[in-house]
C-alpha cells in the first residue's frame, strides 16, 4: 500500500470549539479532522498540527500532516475535507511532503498575533475575534515593554500549569511589536516556539503595564525570578490567532484576515 505523507494548511474560528486537540466528549478541531480523514480512507487515520491552541483561539494559518493510502488527487484533497467539514474550519491547501516531514516537529518559527478593540463600545461581530477593553492604557509604555521579550529567555513567569511536563521553558523571539490600527491593537510575536498560554500571559503583562501597575524596566527582573505571580493575568483566548507556521523546506501560503 502506498502511503503518501500530507500537509494541510488550516484556518478555523475557534470560537465554538473546544481547542485544537482531540478531548473525550469535547468538539475540537482535531477530532473533527481527524474523523473526516478517517471515513475518507475508510480506516483510523491519525493527524498531527503544528501545535495545540486553547478553546476559542482561531487560526489563519495552522499546519498538520498525515499519511492517507486513497489516491485522491492533490488537487482535490481540500475540496474533499471541506465538503464534510463545518464552514468555521477550512483547508485552505493541501500538498504532499516528504516522510520525514512532522507539522510539529519540523516547524522552525511560529507567529502569533493578539487583538485588543480600544473602542468605547466592541461591535458584537467583532467581539467573537478581539478582547475589548476600553480602559485607559498607557499605550506608548506597552510598545516599549514588547522589545523586551525580544531574544533567547527563559519565559517561565509567562507560562502556566498544564503545558507539557518537564519541557524547557527556554524560548527564542525574533520579534515582538505592537502596531495600532483605529480601534484596535494589535500585539503580533514571531518565535521558535511557545509555552502554554504564553502569548495570552505576555499579553495580559502588557495590559498591566498599560494600567500602570509595571513598567517596561520590570521585565528583565520578571522573567529573571521566573515567577508567574509577578507577571499579568491571562488574556482571554478570543483575541489569540495562529497567523503563520514555518519550515525550513515547505512553503505554505499563509491566509491573512
Amino acid at each position: 500500500m502506498n502511503m503518501r505523507n500530507l500537509a494541510i494548511q488550516i484556518a478555523y474560528d475557534g470560537a465554538d470549539f473546544h481547542g485544537w486537540q482531540i478531548q473525550p466528549g469535547q468538539t475540537t478541531i482535531q477530532g473533527l479532522l481527524q474523523s473526516v480523514l478517517s471515513r475518507l480512507e475508510g480506516t483510523t487515520v491519525t493527524i498531527q498540527g503544528s501545535g495545540r491552541t486553547d478553546a476559542g483561539v482561531h487560526a489563519l494559518s495552522q499546519v498538520a500532516s498525515f499519511k492517507l493510502a486513497n489516491p485522491i488527487p492533490i488537487a482535490n484533497i481540500s475540496k474533499a475535507i471541506n465538503d464534510l467539514l463545518p464552514e468555521s474550519i477550512r483547508v485552505m491547501a493541501a500538498q504532499e511532503v516528504s516522510a520525514e516531514f512532522h507539522a510539529r516537529h519540523s516547524a522552525t518559527a511560529k507567529t502569533y498575533e493578539y487583538r485588543i478593540h480600544r473602542g468605547r463600545t466592541c461591535s458584537p461581530f467583532k467581539s467573537r475575534y478581539a478582547y475589548a477593553l476600553a480602559c485607559p492604557l498607557d499605550e506608548t509604555s506597552m510598545t516599549a515593554t514588547t522589545r523586551h521579550f525580544v531574544g533567547t529567555h527563559d519565559f517561565r513567569a509567562l507560562t502556566a500549569a498544564g503545558g507539557e511536563e518537564n519541557q524547557s521553558t527556554v524560548r527564542t523571539i525574533y520579534s515582538s511589536e505592537i502596531h495600532r490600527n483605529g480601534d484596535l491593537l494589535t500585539y503580533r510575536v514571531r518565535g521558535n516556539g511557545f509555552l502554554y498560554h504564553m502569548v495570552r500571559n505576555i499579553v495580559g503583562t502588557l495590559i498591566k503595564v498599560g494600567r500602570g501597575n509595571l513598567t517596561p524596566d520590570d521585565m528583565p527582573k520578571l522573567l529573571a525570578g521566573k515567577d508567574r505571580a509577578t507577571a499579568g493575568p491571562t488574556a482571554p483566548p478570543q483575541g489569540l490567532f495562529l497567523v503563520n507556521v514555518e519550515y525550513e523546506n515547505l512553503h505554505i501560503q499563509t491566509v491573512y484576515s
